[in-house]
Formats: structure tokens, C-alpha cells, sequence
């Protein structure tokens, strides 16, 4: 579909941008074709820009904003703004008769916007910026209802209800409000309140019902002491009705004399173990159970507990208990039994049968449902002060980032810094502009090593460790001779603070034709360099090695009777004759070629001598010039931007003029003074000198003999 919008595209990078500089440019840009767009996808952190800014464009919350997400921005930024011009300024504050009140939401983002300056006591203001709305969190958080469906106790005037909604939150658990206090919502207040009601049913189920509550308030109490000796009773019933079923048994089921010696050697009390395993009594036919005396010292504090609180109450005052007694007293509890295993879940059962009760029967459920609803009957007011802070927050870096995402306008123009240069680095006499932050230094390298950027990766800190992080700079000037892992520099970022920075990893790419030029000599001179110094190591280490030895053998005494050492091998003339005959092939050779080499020059005209030197020149260094020319034209910014999560849609080129201008070399400032005695210069030796004039000279002599001067007389 064809776009009735008229655009202009500018061309930097080796490719084509769009150029907007208007509202009509911005609020257009769903129209051009997102094949256009220099970029797709740009991460959220990592980047020169406001972090909040980019959270409120993200609606998907996934750390990345997309094309998508930024018409999104620029549509609905648009529509609440009577001039979208608005947005290519870039100003932090909207004046209020600029809000575009045609819309509902914009009613309420104007009305929202008026409310937020008359609480600010800055009513007759007639616009509202972003420092406004620095403390827009606090200012909400302030509202006695924010709009976010939780409500707390200190907004709470009433002392009972309150009282009601701090049980609620120690017993069924908190959300935090807005203004960061521990509250409740709905789906906790429904939950508690529907457990208390469970549990008040249930509580009175058993209060009404003679059967289950048989000993009125004690029966819990008397329920707790049945219940903790029931098994014991319980056994020494059936052992004494075994003893009556045979009297043998009798005597074994009490426990035989040799148990008791086993543990007669311990020191015993009513705790002990082995004690407790006894019999609650002595076993004999049809043997009631003693309560007051001839208890098994172990169980006694329950005996009395049971005696006390149920045998008593219901069967009076008695020293012992039937089996028939004790089988009614099991019956008693059955009901009771029944009705607790029906008990409900309640997390507030701490709080007693009466609390809950008054808390089921106050009416606090109501009175805590409305303060809720009341709170949430102002979630538009209060979104609409979010939105506030959205429009300014829009208003003000829309238009930049659009201008490093649609096109990458900042960075080729020069007249800002792009949002994904973090700083400038300062190391081997250059500063170096792009830098870009990097996260995971091995995994960022293996796909940016496709830009073809000489890209130095460095460790940063300041504050003595305390902050770090890790850079990319990309060197596009000079030379890469003195640049190596370990080497320190200074980087600084976009707020002015200093970092510490090291080289850690470098991606080894071109830098420049002139490096490029000289590398084949520089090449040489290393070789030439490292085969002479290996040459020196090596005589000097055989000298040391004779020196050495020599000062042995003269140290050493000779032993009577040692043979005398066996005489040198004498000079050997046809040995040295080869090699010094191999030695001066070489060297006939080597000065053959060069001989040849100048002859050759010597043999042209004089003014072809300087061209046939830069031709020899070009032969030695053109084919490494010619390939880092080649690579040169092709760096990308690309590769290094998407191993940070960008999704770049374009070959972003970085051409040799432009690499230039983002690695900047040392220069002295224009009109300064240079002295250029140096008291601690390198004394040199005059005998090069010498040199040079004697072999002027004698070219001097060839070129006349050779006729370069003029024809010479014949005789």
C-alpha cells in the first residue's frame, strides 16, 4: 500500500535513512515499510537512555522495545497532544493547554495533570514538567485510596475494624500497598472470612448439641486428658481381662522381676522410658484401675488429669475405675470425637471461639469490602497520573530514540552521540567514541568478530572495585603496534565519571591504510630484529658456556696418573675453505641483487629515480594496502550491536572518512609553541653521517660519469 505520506531519506552508512523532523514524520512512520527501519529491536538496559522511559514502552515486559511497541508510543503520545510538533522537541514539560482534551482519556489525563499541580500547591501553573513528578510514586503512594485494591490498618479510622484487618494480616497474610504498608485485597479478606465462617458453624454445631458438649466448656480440657492416656487405659483393661481369662498370665503381663533387675542399676524418674513401657498398674483378674495409688510413677500426672477432668464430673468422687466404667467413659467422647475430626480449616484458630465469633458477627466483612471498593472505584484517576508521567516522559524522548532506532540519524550525523555509545576510551594517545557495554565478553566476541573492527575489550572499574562493568571500543584510526591485553587506559562515560579500564581481549582487524602501508617494513624490521637478537643470545650464550668451562679445567688439580687429555684436532683448512667459500656465494649474491637493484636505478634518468623508488615502494606495500582496503570499506556496525540484543536491520557501514572521525589521534593545539631541544636526547654518532656525505659524494661522481651532468670528455 502506498504511502501518502511524502518522505525524506538521507544517505550515511552506505545505505538510505529515513529523516523525520516533524510530528507528520513521526506520527507516518506506521506507514514506511519497516524494511526501511535501520532497526527492529533494541534491549532496555545496556544503553544511554532513560531505563523508565523504555519500561513504559515495553508493554510485553520482556527487556526489549520493538517497532511494534514504538508506533504504539508514538500513537498514543500523538493523540493526547493537539501539535504532535511537540514530540521533535524533546522538552520535559507540556504546557496544560496542549493536552488534547477531545478524548476521554484525555479529560482525565488534563484533569489528572491540574489535580497533581494543585497538590503541589501550584495551581495557577500552566504547565507541569517532569520534576513535577519526581516524587510520583510517594505522591500516589500518599492518596488515602491509590487504586490498587489493597488497604491497610493505618487508614483505618475505626479501632475494632482495625483491630479485625491487623488479625486478618498476622493470621491469612499480606500484600503490600502502594505506599509500601502490609495490607489486604480482596481474594485474602474472601478467604479469611469464608474460614471463620466455616469455623463459627462448626463451633456452633457442637455448642448446641448436649451429646458433643457434654461438659459444657471443660469438655475440651476433659477431651485433651481422655485423650492422652486412652491407649494406656486401654491396655491395662485388656491384660487384666487376659489375666482373668487364664491366671498364668497374671504374672507376665505385670512384668517379671528380671525386667525390673534390668533396670534397677539405672537412675530412675517418673521421665524414664523403660518405665513408661510398664503396666499402668499390676495386672490381676477383673482389676479396676487405681487412681490414687499403685499408678506406674510414669503415668501418674495423667491419671490425675484424667480423674480430675472427666472421671470426677461424670462419675464422681472415686479411687478406681471399672472396665465397664471405662468402656461408658470411651462412649461419652465418641460424639465429641466425631464432631472434631469434622473440624474446618481455619488459619485464625488461634485467636479462640470468641474472637472468631465477634469477628463473624461484626460486620467487618462488609465494611472491609466497601473501603476495597472504594479503593478501586479511583484505579482510572490514578492510572491517569501514571499517564501524566508517561506523556512527559514521551513527550521528552520520543524523538530521540526514534532517531536511534528508525535511523541511526545521531550517530552518522555526528551532532549527538548515539544511545548505544556509552562513553569515550583514552589509551595509546587516542580516543576512541564507539564503545558499547558489554555484558558477556566471550560470547559477545564470537559474533561481533564478523564487524571487521579492531574492537579492544576492557575490564572497568571505579571506586576502588566497588563498580564494574565491561566495554567494547572499536579503534578505527592509527595504528594496532602498541595496543595488547594488559595495556591501561581511562574511560569516560556519558555522566563524566572516570573509569579505570584494562585491555583484556582484543579483535584483531585493520585500523587503517597507513598501517596498512608500512606493516610489510615494519614486518621486516621485526624479523630482521628477532633473528639478531636470537643470533646475539646465542654467541653470547656460547662465550659464556667456553668462559666457563675454561675456568673449570684451569681450577681443576690433575690426578697422579690421569692421562693427559687428548690434543686438539688440527686446523682443518679444507673445512673453513667451504664454508668461508658458502659464506661469500651468499654475500656475492645478496650484493649481486643489490648491485643489480641500484645499477638499475642509477641507469634511468634523474627524474625517473624518485618514480621508480615510490614504484618499488607500491609493489612492496600495494597488496596489504589493496586488502585492508577491501576489509576497511566493509566494517559493520551491525555484528557489535547485535551480540548486545539489537536486532539491526541494516548494513550499518563504517567507511574509512567516518571510522576516522570516531577514533580521534593527538594532535598539538593550533597556535602552539614547540621546543624542540631535548636535554635528554640520544647523543648520536657523527660517523652516519660521514656515511651518507661520502655516499652522495660517490653518486654524485657515478651520475656524472654516467652523463646524468652532461656527456664526459672522451681522450
Amino acid at each position: 500500500m502506498a504511502s501518502s505520506h511524502t518522505w525524506h531519506f538521507f544517505r550515511a552508512g552506505g545505505f538510505d535513512q529515513v529523516q523525520i523532523d516533524s510530528g507528520a514524520d513521526l506520527l507516518a512512520l506506521k506507514e514506511l515499510d519497516q524494511k526501511l527501519w535501520v532497526a527492529l529491536s533494541c534491549p532496555t538496559r545496556g544503553i544511554e537512555f532513560d531505563n523508565r522511559t523504555l519500561d513504559l514502552i515495553d508493554h510485553d515486559t520482556d527487556a526489549h522495545v520493538h517497532a511494534n511497541e514504538v508506533l504504539s508510543a508514538i500513537a498514543w503520545a500523538g493523540g493526547l497532544l493537539k501539535n504532535p510538533d511537540l514530540l521533535v522537541k524533546g522538552s520535559d514539560s507540556v504546557a496544560l493547554a496542549d493536552i488534547d482534551d477531545g478524548s476521554e482519556e484525555g479529560q482525565q489525563v488534563l484533569i489528572s495533570a491540574q489535580y497533581i499541580l494543585k497538590c503541589l500547591n501550584k495551581a495557577d501553573a500552566t504547565e507541569i514538567s517532569l520534576a513535577d513528578m519526581a516524587d510520583i510514586e510517594k505522591f500516589v503512594a500518599g492518596l488515602e485510596f491509590n487504586g490498587d485494591g489493597v488497604i491497610h490498618s493505618g487508614q483505618i479510622a475505626d479501632a475494632e475494624l482495625r483491630k479485625t484487618v491487623e488479625d486478618i494480616i498476622k493470621y491469612r497474610g499480606s500484600v503490600p500497598d502502594l505506599s509500601g504498608n502490609a495490607g489486604i485485597n480482596q481474594e485474602i479478606t474472601d478467604t479469611f472470612f469464608t474460614e471463620v465462617a466455616a469455623y463459627s458453624d462448626w463451633q456452633a454445631s457442637g455448642d448446641s448439641d448436649a451429646d458433643i458438649r457434654f461438659l459444657g466448656e471443660k469438655t475440651q480440657a476433659a477431651a485433651d486428658a481422655f485423650h492422652a492416656i486412652r491407649n494406656k487405659v486401654s491396655d491395662y483393661f485388656t491384660r487384666c481381662q487376659l489375666a482373668a481369662y487364664d491366671a498364668r498370665a497374671a504374672v507376665p503381663l505385670s512384668r517379671s522381676a528380671e525386667d525390673y533387675q534390668n533396670i534397677a542399676a539405672q537412675t530412675l524418674s517418673a521421665q524414664n522410658t523403660d518405665i513408661a513401657n510398664f503396666p499402668l498398674a499390676t495386672v490381676e483378674p477383673d482389676k479396676p484401675l487405681p487412681l490414687i495409688s499403685g499408678i506406674n510413677p510414669a503415668w501418674q500426672t495423667q491419671v490425675d488429669a484424667l480423674r480430675e477432668q472427666a472421671i470426677v464430673p461424670l462419675f464422681g468422687n472415686k479411687d478406681s475405675l471399672f472396665a465397664a466404667e471405662w468402656v461408658a467413659l470411651c462412649t461419652k467422647f465418641s460424639a465429641f470425637d466425631a464432631w472434631q475430626t469434622s473440624k474446618p480449616a481455619c488459619c485464625a484458630e488461634e485467636l479462640g471461639g470468641e474472637r472468631l465469633r465477634e469477628i463473624f458477627g461484626s460486620g467487618h466483612k462488609q465494611a472491609i469490602d466497601n473501603l476495597i471498593s472504594r479503593d478501586k472505584a479511583v484505579e482510572t484517576e490514578v492510572k491517569a497520573i501514571r499517564s501524566v508521567e508517561k506523556l512527559l516522559r514521551y513527550n521528552r524522548d520520543l524523538f530521540n530514540l526514534v532517531n536511534n532506532f528508525v535511523s541511526f540519524r545521531s550517530f552518522y550525523t555526528g551532532r549527538d552521540k548515539a544511545i548505544f555509545q556509552l562513553g569515550t576510551l583514552y589509551l595509546d594517545g587516542r580516543s576512541c567514541d564507539l564503545c558499547v557495554r558489554v555484558e558477556d565478553i566471550s560470547k559477545h566476541a564470537e559474533f561481533a568478530n564478523m564487524s571487521g573492527l579492531y574492537l579492544a575489550y576492557c575490564d572497568c572499574v571505579r571506586n576502588g572495585g566497588a563498580e564494574k562493568m565491561s566495554i567494547a571500543a572499536a579503534f578505527t584510526a592509527g595504528d594496532s603496534d602498541f595496543l595488547m591485553v594488559g595495556r591501561n587506559g581511562i574511560f569516560y562515560d556519558r555522566k563524566g565519571q572516570d573509569w579505570d579500564a584494562t585491555i583484556v581481549r582484543i579483535l584483531d582487524h585493520p585500523i587503517s591504510i597507513r598501517q596498512a602501508f608500512w606493516s610489510p617494513y615494519k614486518k621486516l624490521s621485526k624479523f630482521i630484529s628477532a633473528q639478531l637478537q636470537k643470533l646475539a643470545s646465542s654467541r653470547a650464550a656460547a662465550a659464556d658456556e667456553k668462559l666457563i668451562k675454561a675456568a673449570m679445567e684451569t681450577g681443576t688439580p690433575v690426578v697422579a696418573g690421569t692421562p693427559p687429555p687428548p690434543p686438539k684436532p688440527p686446523f682443518d683448512v679444507g673445512k673453513f675453505a667451504g664454508i668461508f667459500a658458502a659464506i661469500g656465494l651468499a654475500i656475492g649474491a645478496i650484493g649481486g641483487i643489490l648491485a643489480s637493484l641500484v645499477s638499475g636505478i642509477l641507469g634511468l634518468k634523474f627524474w625517473q629515480i624518485p618514480l621508480a623508488i615510490f614504484g618499488l615502494m607500491l609493489l612492496i606495500s600495494g597488496p596489504a594496502m589493496i586488502v585492508a582496503w577491501f576489509k576497511l570499506k566493509k566494517r559493520n556496525l551491525g555484528p557489535v550491536l547485535d551480540a548486545n540484543g539489537w536486532a539491526i536491520n541494516a548494513r550499518a557501514r563504517i567507511n574509512i572518512p567516518f571510522g576516522t572521525s570516531l577514533t580521534k589521534l593527538a594532535y598539538l593545539p593550533q597556535g602552539a609553541r614547540r621546543s624542540l631541544t631535548d636535554p635528554f636526547e640520544d647523543k648520536k654518532p657523527m660517523w652516519p653521517y660521514y656515511i651518507v656525505i661520502a655516499g652522495i659524494i660517490g653518486a654524485l661522481i657515478g651520475f656524472w660519469y654516467m652523463g646524468i651532468f652532461g656527456a664526459p670528455s672522451i681522450q
